[in-house]
């Protein structure tokens, strides 16, 4: 073979040549630096405009033929068994021989989705043509629970389903339980964005949400031993419920470097240049509206491998392990809710997940308004972006580089859009919980977006300096750049510079936003630049789903389910509170969600408890400052004291059902002790002979929505008893109030309101006020502090070993003992027993307890997620809804 015809081989075919020796074969067979293919991202929809020219262009056959064959969701219990049965046969290849529950769940999903899906294409086409302003929901979470039985709800079928699924020999009831909760939240942050999407879908509002598709969630909990294991929540290893939208997709950027340079006007520009990609998919997923066509959507992103998932080259040489490295790296972004960031690369994965998530967010947002032709100084008119907590905030500075840097506009034009289109809802006064980031960390990630802070916080101050010249000190207060060792960006200070609007989310948290770690930026900005909305609950899912037969008494008394879309028409209820029926009624109705939940903690935990017990409830995060520790103190003081009595003072006692469930972070040791502690406290209680039904001490792994709905309607007392001043709102409160149950709280966060709405006689307040907190503390670190006598015997029985070894508690007893009590359980301990002996006394007066239970309920019609979104429309969005 001559040298010519060895050069025309093609440079990919190389194979060992029978002209020259292996070892001579050298020589590179692929284009320098490209070794995998390239994707590149497709636009999708039209704007407002071009649909209109592009329906006009397709020829009149081809609409008929398209309107004639229009799909249409089930209407009928027929057509509804016809599309079960064509789901279970077709998409799922099984029959009738063997579909399973698991089988007519996913049938029944899919062809509930198919009506969804039809709804939900009319909506998103109403709005494009409407050209209306948009409202974009950022939350890091967005705790949905199930889906299948909120839609049938919602579109109003559910009695079509049930008979269909029973002449198909199911109970829908099974079947709803399939279902696995959608795991893209933890607490109340992402409950309350999944009432606000259900709100905003049966208001009529044109919106969206947007958030990540974690593919672990945050961790499904175990309870092995008393103590708490995470293990990864595989829920999705069958949803109907969401679309994978593969033509969208967006590539991301981090690392690299900034260059500098001028253009051809001589204008300084930044390029931000090198570093990794990752690509962003997104997927939808349908929120119906209650009793409307209105169907919005949320889209969450997950993460892939910009360069594809597999690299040929290094699997051919051999490297296995390193042809999907990237992939997996990539991967990780949207693998898991707050990645533990007790670690510095912990830290970076949080970091990079919150950026990965309002970059992929903001392209689609800037895509969708650039489609509709406008000026840029009409996007605050189409578009309000809320940010959620902090976690978002990155979104601000993001969109400064889109207009900037890509778009070319002058900073004073793109920084005055950017403050008009974002509102930022705070929901923390707790320092440590407000997000901050070493500089060192957002320089190495995202360099470009560190010089744009710097650039934000350099103009922020010169205007601040300019009004308060004589005052050096408040540069510092306020400046995102924290002065410390390391650096930090304070994210909560550049939300507030970003926004044009700072909600609290109840009235107490909103007052102390603005007196405490807001203060200055209120003198700065003025009052008016911040605002109350209390938060509130969907009815939809918190008194229709998770407690049918309560809301089927209402409709019955109040005249129809217009108080689902109308929640102050509860107020009819009190009419009622003296009816014999109406009360024997609400009372069974109670007793029945009691006996279902005592089934399931004898199924879960096999603890056998008696319905007939006062149920005393704490379900929620596992936090110091929501104070599970001081519950548990009060059960081990309850359990002590009943010891002490003898038998037939014993058998004078009201029995109660002490419950408790809830999640603690992976990397927060104390909560993590809280928890293998009330289940220590468990083992002992419940297998006490001396006790019996006296007693029970029950802890539910693996809190979540769907547990929720079962737990809630089955309360008679709840507890809310966060330290004065912590809680920003709390919704709990709310669910287990508007269910038929009282309150023991603390005066904190939402149970202000709620004691305003009901009435002080119908809730058990006790503890210290938000405004002594501060003295009480600095008395406990500079003064003496003495514990409680009666936390002192708690803490005698936890150290001498009643409940395992005392050694495991020693931090606990500890942070109330010798290091000042930060969360003031001492201080509020003989208060919350002589409340809960208050409780005892009220309870044994069932007559008048079921009074203060149907006058509570019949008071909570302010605490609506849609009054919410009315109020965030009107005062924050400046947004319309539309008609239908």
């Amino acid at each position: 073979m001559s040298a010519s015809s060895e050069q025309r081989l093609p440079a990919r075919e190389r194979r060992p040549s029978t002209g020259a020796p292996i070892v001579d074969i050298v020589g590179s067979v692929s284009p320098a630096g490209i070794s995998r293919p390239k994707h590149k991202r497709t636009f999708t929809g039209f704007g407002a405009g071009e649909i209109k020219s592009v329906e006009a262009s397709i020829p009149e056959p081809q609409r008929d033929a398209w309107t004639k064959n229009h799909f249409e969701g089930f209407k009928s219990k027929e057509e509804f068994e016809k599309e079960v049965v064509r789901h279970v046969e077709t998409t799922l290849a099984r029959s009738m021989f063997n579909c399973d529950e698991s089988a007519a769940y996913s049938a029944t999903g899919l062809a509930l989705r198919d009506r969804l899906v039809s709804e939900w294409n009319k909506t998103q086409q109403r709005q494009t043509f409407t050209d209306s302003k948009r409202v974009y929901y950022l939350s890091l979470e967005f705790l949905m629970g199930r889906a299948l039985d909120n839609a049938i709800l919602n579109v109003g079928t559910k009695d079509i389903a049930r008979e269909g699924l029973s002449e198909l020999g199911f109970r829908i009831e099974d079947i709803i339980g399939q279902e696995h909760d959608a795991a893209l939240g933890n607490g109340g942050l992402g409950r309350l964005a999944a009432c606000f999407l259900d709100s905003l879908a049966s208001l009529n509002f044109p919106a969206w949400g947007y958030g990540l598709r974690y593919r672990y969630g945050i961790f499904k909990q175990e309870i092995i031993d008393g103590y708490q294991v995470e293990v990864p929540d595989y829920w999705l290893d069958f949803n109907p419920w969401e679309f994978p939208r593969h033509d969208v997709t967006v590539d991301i950027q981090f690392y690299g470097y900034v260059r500098k340079a001028q253009d051809e006007n001589g204008k300084a520009v930044a390029y931000w240049e090198a570093g990794d990609t990752v690509t962003a998919v997104a997927y939808d997923v349908p929120i119906p509206g209650y009793a409307t066509p209105s169907t919005n959507n949320l889209r969450l992103w997950s993460s892939r491998a910009a360069s594809g998932e597999f690299d040929f080259q290094k699997f051919n040489s051999g490297d296995y392990e390193s042809s999907v490295a990237d992939q997996q790296r990539a991967e990780t972004i949207s693998a898991v809710l707050y990645p533990n960031d007790n670690l510095d690369r912990g830290k970076e994965l949080r970091l990079k997940q919150q950026y990965f998530w309002v970059a992929a967010s903001l392209y689609d947002i800037v895509r969708r308004f650039k489609k509709t032709k406008r000026a840029w100084s009409e996007f605050p008119d189409q578009v309000a972006i809320q940010l959620n907590d902090t976690h978002p905030t990155l979104a601000i500075v993001e969109l400064q580089r889109i207009l900037v840097d890509l778009e070319g506009l002058e900073w004073d034009e793109a920084w005055n859009i950017v403050t008009s289109t974002f509102g930022y809802t705070n929901h923390t006064v707790l320092p440590e919980a407000l997000e901050k980031w070493p500089v060192g960390l957002v320089q190495h990630l995202l360099p470009r977006h560190l010089q744009i802070i710097y650039d934000i916080n350099l103009f922020f101050l010169q205007s601040v300096e300019k009004k308060f010249p004589n005052d050096r000190d408040i540069l510092r207060r306020v400046s995102i750049i924290e002065e410390s060792q390391p650096k930090m960006v304070r994210m909560a200070y550049l939300a507030v510079v970003g926004s044009h609007k700072v909600n609290g989310v109840a009235e107490l948290h909103s007052d102390l936003i603005q007196t405490t770690i807001f203060k200055d930026f209120v003198a700065i900005f003025g009052a008016d630049k911040f605002t109350n909305v209390t938060n509130g609950i969907t009815p939809r899912r918190w008194l229709h789903q998770a407690n049918p037969r309560l809301s089927e008494l209402i409709a019955a008394k109040t005249g129809g389910y217009d108080f689902l879309k109308d929640l102050s028409l509860l107020n009819k209820l009190e009419a009622f509170v003296d009816d014999k029926e109406f009360r024997k009624e609400w009372a069974e109705i109670k007793y029945a969600n009691k006996v279902r939940l005592a089934k399931y903690i004898k199924e879960a935990n096999n603890i056998t408890v008696n319905p007939s017990s006062l149920f005393d409830i704490q379900v929620k995060r596992i936090h110091e400052y929501k104070r599970q520790q001081l519950n548990i103190f009060g059960v081990i003081s309850r359990y002590l004291k009943l010891k002490a009595l003898s038998p037939e003072e014993r058998k004078k006692q009201l029995p109660r059902v002490s419950i408790f469930g809830g999640k603690a972070a992976p990397g927060y040791w104390m909560a993590k002790q809280i928890i293998h502690l009330i289940n220590n406290v468990g083992a002992v209680v419940n297998k006490d002979p001396d006790i019996g039904d006296l007693l029970k001490v029950v802890f539910l792994e693996d809190y979540n929505v769907s547990k929720a709905e079962m737990i809630t309607p089955a309360s008679d007392l709840s507890e809310h008893i966060s330290t004065a001043g912590t809680e920003a709102s709390g919704t709990s409160n709310m669910k287990f109030v508007l269910n038929g149950g009282l309150i023991i709280g603390t005066c904190d966060g939402a149970n202000i309101e709620i004691t305003r709405e009901i009435g002080q006689e119908n809730i058990f307040l006790f503890g210290t006020l938000s405004e002594d907190v501060e003295d009480l503390r600095h008395a406990h670190t500079y003064g003496t502090h003495a514990v409680d006598p009666g936390l002192a015997e708690v803490f005698a029985a936890i150290q001498g070993g009643t409940f395992g070894d005392a050694n495991d508690f020693n931090a606990l007893v500890s942070a109330v003992r010798d290091h000042g009590d930060y969360y003031l359980v001492s201080d509020d301990f003989q208060s919350y027993l002589d409340t809960q002996k208050m409780v005892d006394d009220e309870y044994r007066n069932q007559d008048e307890w079921v009074s203060k239970t149907i006058r509570s309920v019949a008071r909570m019609g302010f605490f609506s997620s849609d009054r919410c979104i009315n109020e965030y429309a009107e005062g924050i969005w400046n947004v319309e809804p539309l008609a239908v």
